[in-house]
């Protein structure tokens, strides 16, 4: 089963999709089969996401959350989301 991940920013379609395009690459390059959607921080959290990716400008606005809430601090740096995705999925 995919891991479902969320990439969050505060509109959903700018920062977010780029975090999720990042992030699709780091999981095709760790081996892990995940679902990587790009969503805003006003959207339900709540969903079946067992990991959230954020910026620290937005992940304040998260929430209470049952998934783990991971920072990324350069949204295009391949290297620290593949990093922090493997610490996360180990």
């Amino acid at each position: 089963m995919a891991v479902q991940i969320l990439t969050v920013c505060g509109a959903g379609i700018g920062t977010s999709e780029i975090l999720r395009v990042t992030a699709q690459r780091a999981l095709q390059r760790l081996g892990i089969d995940a679902q990587v959607t790009a969503t805003d921080a006003e959207h339900d959290l709540a969903e079946d996401a067992q990991v959230i990716l954020a910026t620290s400008e937005t992940v304040a606005a998260i929430g209470r959350t049952y998934a783990q809430v991971i920072v990324i601090e350069h949204i295009l740096d391949l290297e620290e989301v593949e990093a922090k995705l493997a610490d996360a999925l180990d």
